[in-house]
């Protein structure tokens, strides 16, 4: 007879007191926009508070471990800790595994998307041959078994009618522009936006990095004007005293993804507040009162300019003010886009469901 046997339950050894240590520095990196020096203070500050180092084992011994390990090193002057590419990675995989924990526990589906690009992942299903189907989709073990159950051993033959074959899930090739808002609201009202979307930028790159290679993506932020940046630098980022000029944000993503040469593009856009400026000339035209008519208009061009083009637009709004909604709205209209009125907790859930919607259909 099987049953359960119950045994006492011994907890899994903890980290080392580094480990432990390096996780939290880690994390307030993305805080300091990668000061190094800020994200150290802190942790003393938090040490007197709530004392995680111990007598033989203190800060000094953690920053030479981080310069051992290769996390951070001093600068040319040898008087400043800087990060280094280690470093940058490692809180990129952080991010990845942070977003991925909500996003497993989702049952949302997946959409289809309406182009397919190359791909080799074999499915369970078969079909018969059809004329124009290539050599390499045959599936020759059922095909042979057709033909002996067909035409038997004596006379064997193989014919177009005992053909079957294999189907196959194509994954598209994706180009994608993230556009990030490092206008001034971005940490105003005592709530800090940029870091969690930094956050889905470093996930999001990070994700395509390792899981869809022939994908493509471009960062970019847009405040009082709008700008590439690379990998590298999204933990440097940091908000300014900033306008939201929209306009020059989806003027560079079209830009970028007209060079691009996969079938699919699409621009994702964290923002979380209204578009106050747009460039009239070499001049910088701005309004931070209310929604202005001329900016407006000027935007929601760009948007049906994107719909021509085939590329969506989707919005991940991190506001609730009834009146910036009903903007999006009409934007996401005019692009047919998407658009999500997410909050700061699953705005990388909302971000990595709708790319892996966008990426895969089954071709028959």
């Amino acid at each position: 007879m099987y049953g359960l046997r119950f045994n006492k339950f011994i907890p899994p050894p903890e980290g080392s007191t580094f480990d432990k240590m390096l996780k939290m520095f880690l994390e307030l990196i993305n805080y300091t926009a990668g000061d190094v020096g800020e994200a150290l203070s802190w942790m003393t500050e938090l040490d007197r508070k709530y004392k995680f180092t111990t007598p033989e084992y203190g800060m000094s011994d953690f920053i030479r471990d981080l310069k051992d390990n290769g996390y951070i090193k001093d600068d040319e002057n040898n008087n400043v800790q800087k990060l280094t590419a280690k470093s940058e990675q490692t809180i990129r995989r952080k991010s990845l595994e942070q977003i991925f924990g909500k996003l497993k526990k989702s049952s949302r589906g997946n959409h289809k998307t309406f182009y397919s690009g190359e791909g080799d992942e074999l499915s369970s299903d078969v079909r018969p041959y059809s004329f124009g189907d290539t050599l390499d989709s045959v599936n020759f073990t059922q095909s042979i078994h057709n033909a002996h159950i067909n035409h038997g051993i004596d006379n064997f033959q193989l014919t177009d009618d005992d053909l079957e074959i294999q189907e196959r899930e194509y994954k598209t090739q994706t180009s994608t522009v993230l556009m990030i808002d490092i206008s001034h609201s971005m940490i105003l009202y005592g709530e800090d936006r940029i870091t969690p979307a930094k956050k889905v930028a470093m996930a999001l790159a990070e994700l395509i990095k390792i899981k869809y290679p022939k994908d493509t993506l471009d960062i970019i932020t847009f405040g009082d004007h709008a700008q590439p940046i690379q990998l590298k630098d999204i933990a440097y980022l940091q908000v300014g005293p900033y306008h939201t000029n929209t306009v020059a944000g989806l003027d560079l993503a079209m830009d970028l993804l007209r060079r691009r040469k996969t079938p699919n593009k699409q621009i994702f856009m964290i923002t979380d507040g209204k578009p106050t400026a747009m460039y009239v000339g070499n001049k910088l035209y701005k309004n931070s009162f209310g929604l202005d008519r001329q900016i407006l208009n000027k935007v929601y061009g760009h948007a049906a300019q994107c719909k021509k083009l085939g590329i969506p637009v989707t919005t991940f709004m991190i506001a609730t003010d009834p009146y910036l909604q009903k903007f999006v709205r009409e934007f996401t209209k005019i692009n047919n886009g998407k658009a999500y009125y997410s909050g700061l907790d699953n705005l990388g859930e909302f971000v990595f469901e709708d790319y892996e919607r966008n990426r895969k259909r089954k071709v028959r």
